[in-house]
């Protein structure tokens, strides 16, 4: 996934996601997606958006999806 990005966007996402997973709290930077995404959380890296499943009791962080903004949500009906 990360592969197809360009390399300083890929910096800023692996920089973003080493971020939120220090916080005691991811979903406090995140915001909760809803209908078919439900469940689901999105964070803002300039014009992209990861979106991800959080596991309180596993502590998982699942990245689901990488793109441009305009595009995470189009694939996912």
């Amino acid at each position: 996934m990360m592969r197809r990005l360009d390399k300083q966007v890929a910096k800023q996402i692996t920089t973003k996601l080493r971020e939120i997973s220090q916080l005691e709290d991811p979903r406090s930077m995140g915001k909760a997606l809803v209908g078919n995404m439900a469940g689901l959380w999105r964070y803002r890296v300039g014009d992209y958006r990861i979106v991800r499943d959080i596991e309180d009791e596993l502590l998982i962080v699942l990245v689901i999806d990488v793109s441009h903004r305009r595009e995470p949500y189009r694939h996912r009906k």
